[in-house]
């Protein structure tokens, strides 16, 4: 929801009125601290979460911990309860079954196959019973930020605290056997407890990150700034700092751009996103060709014969 009601198709202004009207752009900004708050929670959490996420070559797995957490959320809303506790139940369920049934990758990508299609069956045929507004339906889908109220601040807060506690706890070692679980597990690290560990951290994230940019697009902050920071940096200080500006970049960016529309939030951060990706993948490939340049020999020709 945006809060807005749509323009009508043969309204003076042409499309980008359709879309855009700021004329009271301040006093609704005045309305959403919510949502700002909410969206810099979940861009501290999904950029801290998706350093991980990269590192352990986990995307896919978010978009299927995402389907099950869709189908939560949409039994919740068929039951009449809390919408993000459903959420939280499917994330936290798919994410054990994922850590427990795919310790290799091999594994793990048959069993998120599977779960995919399941979880997103159950979403719509639980959407499909539920006889009330449309854009509850909707929402679960593409996102609400606008919508965010105070029992569900509490449940983002809650859970983002318990998320970073937990990160701040296993970040040491769940970094070790992220860069090498061979040697980490040769020196005594409990590898497959940590995984299934992050697993559920993981889960937790996503089920945060599907109340506000919905199921269908919850990528774009658990995976887009994480890969858009390793492109530019290889440190491990900076690459969680860079992940984090830009989910929050990408997070308020696109609160504030969808507060002046009437398009739904889910498409404003995810192309937010991709454009600082897009930035830092040209800065990526530029810093590669100067390297590579500068460590070719002046003449690489091989002397003449006097």
């Amino acid at each position: 929801m945006n809060g807005r009601l749509p323009i009508a198709a043969g309204d003076e202004g042409g499309l980008w009125q359709q879309i855009f009207n700021f004329d009271d752009y301040g006093e609704l900004l005045a309305l959403v601290h919510n949502s700002l708050l909410a969206g810099a929670l979940l861009g501290l959490v999904g950029g801290l979460v998706g350093v991980f996420v990269i590192m352990r070559d986990l995307p896919f797995a978010v978009h299927g911990i995402s389907e099950l957490s869709f189908a939560g959320a949409s039994a919740a809303l068929l039951m009449g309860v809390n919408i993000v506790a459903g959420s939280i139940v499917g994330s936290l369920l798919a994410a054990a079954a994922i850590g427990i049934l795919g310790v290799r990758a091999r594994d793990r990508n048959s069993v998120i196959g599977i779960i995919m299609p399941f979880g997103l069956g159950l979403g719509v045929l639980f959407l499909s019973l539920y006889q009330g507004r449309a854009a509850n339906k909707f929402g679960i889908l593409t996102g609400q930020i606008i919508a965010v109220d105070t029992p569900q601040m509490a449940w983002l807060v809650g859970t983002s605290a318990v998320v970073l506690i937990a990160l701040a706890i296993v970040w040491r070692p769940l970094t070790f056997t992220s860069a090498d679980p061979e040697v980490a597990e040769a020196r005594g690290v409990p590898v497959r407890a940590l995984s299934l560990a992050f697993m559920l951290v993981l889960g937790l994230a996503v089920a945060l990150c599907v109340q506000i940019v919905g199921a269908l697009l919850v990528l774009a902050l658990l995976v887009t700034p994480a890969a858009a920071a390793a492109r530019v940096t290889a440190s491990p200080v900076l690459l969680p700092v860079l992940s984090v500006v830009f989910a929050l970049v990408s997070m308020e960016g696109g609160i504030l751009l969808a507060l002046g529309s009437t398009v739904p939030i889910s498409p404003y951060v995810t192309t937010v996103s991709f454009l600082i990706y897009l930035g830092c993948r040209f800065v990526g490939s530029r810093r590669a060709a100067r390297a590579s340049r500068t460590s070719l020999p002046a003449d690489p020709r091989p002397a003449a014969r006097v």
